[in-house]
Formats: C-alpha cells, structure tokens, sequence
C-alpha cells in the first residue's frame, strides 16, 4: 500500500516573486497547503485581536528573542528558534509571508530571522496589515488557532546575517562597507533623547542615517529605482552594508530595503545601539554638537 503523499510534499503554486510580495499575490494563495502566515507584531500592537485569517504569532517580543541577557530583540539560539518555529507548524518546505500590524517596521525582523537561520522561503507582506485591510481582505479576531501540528522545521544559522560590535566597528573602518542607521535624525545627531535609560546619544563614528521611514511611502516600500539611489547617495561603490537601529528590529526594514535595491551582502547588527549606546570606551559616538548649540 502506497503512502499518502504530505501536503508539504506540494510545493505552493507559483515561486515567491521576492523577498516583498503583494496583498493580491497573498490573497490567491490563502489558505494553500505549505503556506504559513506569521504576525510579527511588537510592542502595543502585539496584543492586537486583529490579524490576516489563519496568521500565527511570531512573537519577538517573547519567546522570539533571547532573554538570557540584558539586551532587546537579539536571536536566540538555534534550538530555541527551532522548537519555537516548530510548535508553530513551520515545516522545512514551506512558504512563510510575515507581516506586522503597523505596516513594515517589525515584519522585517521576522524576515531577516529566519533567512539567518536557514530558512529561504520567507517574504515580508507589503503594507502590512493596514494595506490588506485597506484593500478590503478579510480580518479575523479573537485568539489565533493553535498549529495543527508541529512542524519539521530545523534551523542551520548562516554566519554573517546576524554580527556582533567587534565586526560592526571593523566595518566603519572598511572602505568596502558602510553602516546605516536606521533611527530618527534626531536620534542619531544627540538631540533626541533615547528611549532606553543610560544610554548615550548620537551615533557610531562613520556611520550614516536612513531612518528606516523614509524608504517607505504610505506604508509601502518605494520602488527598488528609488531604493537604490537612497543606498547608492549615502553610500557610493560600498558592496557590504551593515544595518542598525534601537535594537535590531527596524535596522531590518534597510536591510529589506536594500535587499529590493540589488544588494546582497548585507548584515544586521543585532545588539544594536541598545548595546553601542552603552557607557563604553570600546565603543565610541560622536553627535551633532553645532547643530545641537543651534
């Protein structure tokens, strides 16, 4: 007697057309076997009742992040990741859409997670769940289903995707890379106060600022001829980009950004400035003081 075939043996129709797809392109394939939607909500939103049919929670903010030390939002090992994406039915060949409730600002870091841990067949919804609202799709409430079954998923960490301060500080120093900032001017000049106590103000030396809105407009991402000539302005003939933000959440919406631009060799500074901001001589930050005097 044969065996019944899984239904993540059948592949999803239609290859993923990138790391950004569509509500529409969402839309055709909802509910298709081997397809996973994951909420990647933070913050306020992450309690939210209201999610695309049939999401599951990707929950940085909790279990998703690692919780052992003193700093937000940075990955947790390789066997953690891999119970957590598995009680969420994730199976090594599916397709996962991630989105978040604002729009793109935390789906990003789901997208990013998982390229780092293995996993290829991940996109970042555009617009989010304001844009698929918006685009009248239907919007479910109340809690989230329970996976049906665990998934088989097994994570195998990419060096590289994710970096420490020491390759973050080489990389200011590399005429071959560049390190972006994804927070707000204010923020990086020193003239904003940060929203994490004792840490200081202003930025790595060397590194530039594209707060991580302005690759956007109207809650989508700009076309990749304007994503390029945003990287390419602040950053000419540099091949590597480095990203970071507060703590590595929105450092990933540049990273996406830059990845729709043509880019490929990029890295996300996990710690972040939740960790550079921290009272060090290692780790030196520069600000705006004429701008700031003014």
């Amino acid at each position: 007697m044969g065996v019944d075939a899984s239904p993540h043996d059948e592949p999803l129709p239609g290859p993923l057309p990138g790391p950004l797809v569509g509500a529409d392109w969402l839309a055709g394939r909802l509910g298709s076997p081997g397809l996973l939607v994951l909420d990647a909500s933070v913050g306020a939103h992450r309690a939210s009742p209201r999610r695309i049919p049939g999401a599951r929670p990707f929950d940085i903010d909790g279990a998703l992040s690692d919780h052992t030390g003193a700093l937000p939002h940075t990955m947790p090992d390789a066997a953690r990741f891999t119970d957590e994406l598995r009680s969420l039915g994730l199976h090594d060949g599916d397709t996962v859409v991630v989105y978040d409730a604002v729009g793109i600002y935390s789906g990003p870091r789901a997208w990013w997670m998982l390229r780092a841990m293995g996993f290829d067949r991940v996109a970042v919804l555009d617009g989010g769940l304001p844009g698929w609202a918006a685009a009248g799709l239907p919007v479910e409430s109340g809690a989230p289903a329970a996976a049906p079954e665990r998934g088989d998923f097994t994570a195998v960490p990419r060096a590289g995707l994710l970096v420490g301060a020491d390759e973050v500080a080489a990389a200011l120093t590399d005429p071959a890379s560049a390190v972006f900032d994804a927070r707000s001017r204010e923020r990086f000049r020193g003239m904003a106060p940060e929203a994490r106590a004792g840490l200081r103000g202003g930025h790595m030396p060397g590194a530039v600022n594209l707060p991580f809105g302005e690759i956007q407009h109207e809650g989508r991402m700009r076309p990749a001829a304007e994503l390029r000539a945003a990287f390419g302005d602040l950053a000419p003939g540099r091949e590597r980009l480095f990203f970071s933000c507060g703590s590595g959440v929105t450092a990933c919406v540049l990273t996406l950004g830059a990845a729709l631009a043509g880019y490929r060799d990029l890295a996300v500074y996990d710690g972040s400035w939740s960790e550079w901001g921290l009272p060090s001589e290692l780790r030196p930050v520069v600000t705006d003081r004429a701008a700031q005097a003014g």
